[in-house]
Parts: structure tokens; C-alpha cells; sequence
């Protein structure tokens, strides 16, 4: 597997754990909430459901921030390589390496940092469509695309 294979696995796996955390958490609120129904009375029952409610709100907002990244992803061939920035792409520069996919943080392929950020990131906004050894200008920092994969 080439890196960029191993790095969009790591993204897969991130958005899949992401995935399984957030059915449990809706999972657990639907049974608290039927338990609510079932055994509470008064103020503390209204309390109880509304805050159930706004965590299944949350966990569904969640939910679809998700889907999006996971759709992303599908939009990847790691296979490919490219001479510009784009989705998919690793860029090496004078400081930092990174995956355009999703924001998934940091990965590490034999010993090597690569941060995973989106193309609506700050920084994927600035790398997309440039090429080797352009420069750009990120957190007063100047940044040389040293590769692109």
C-alpha cells in the first residue's frame, strides 16, 4: 500500500468509529427517552425529555456532518496522483505535510506526521490548485509546496 493508500484508510477508519459513536449515542438517548415516558412525572419528566431531545438534536447535526465526510471521501481514488492541489492530494511543503480529504487531524505513515484537513479549512482553501514550489502565505508563515502526491 503507497502512502496515500494507507492515509485514506486512516480517514475511512476515523469517519467509521465516528459513525459508531454517534448511532450508540442516538441508540442510548431513544431508550432513555422511552424509558422517560414510561416512568417520570412533572417538571423533572419535562426536563428529562427536552434534554434528551437536544442531545438527539445534536447527535443528528453530528450525524450529518459525518455522512458529509464520508461522502468525501467516496469522491477520492487514492490511486491518483497530481501535479495540482486538489482533493485527495498529499502536499509536502517546508513545514508541515498534508492529506486534502477531510478533517480528520493527525495521521502518522512510517514515523511521518500528515495533517488530514478539508479543502473548507483555512489551510485546504489556500493549498488547492497550487502546484511545486509555490508559496503561500498561512498564519503570518511563509509555506513552500515542496510535492505534491
Amino acid at each position: 500500500m503507497n502512502i496515500k493508500e494507507i492515509l485514506y484508510k486512516q480517514c475511512k477508519e476515523f469517519v467509521n468509529t465516528k459513525l459508531t459513536t454517534i448511532e450508540n449515542t442516538i441508540k442510548s438517548n431513544q431508550e432513555a427517552l422511552a424509558s422517560e415516558t414510561k416512568s417520570s412525572a412533572g417538571d423533572k419528566h419535562e426536563t428529562g425529555r427536552a434534554m434528551l431531545q437536544l442531545e438527539m438534536e445534536k447527535a443528528g447535526q453530528q450525524l450529518q456532518v459525518v455522512s458529509e465526510m464520508k461522502i468525501t471521501l467516496e469522491r477520492i481514488n487514492p490511486q491518483e496522483g497530481s501535479s495540482v492541489c486538489k482533493l485527495g492530494s498529499i502536499i509536502k511543503t517546508n513545514t508541515i505535510n498534508y492529506f486534502i480529504a477531510i478533517s480528520a487531524g493527525k495521521l502518522i505513515v512510517d514515523e511521518t506526521t500528515y495533517y488530514a484537513v478539508s479543502t473548507k479549512s483555512p489551510i485546504g482553501q489556500l493549498l488547492i490548485g497550487k502546484k511545486e514550489n509555490e508559496l503561500i502565505m498561512f498564519n503570518e508563515k511563509q509555506i513552500v509546496i515542496k510535492s505534491i502526491l
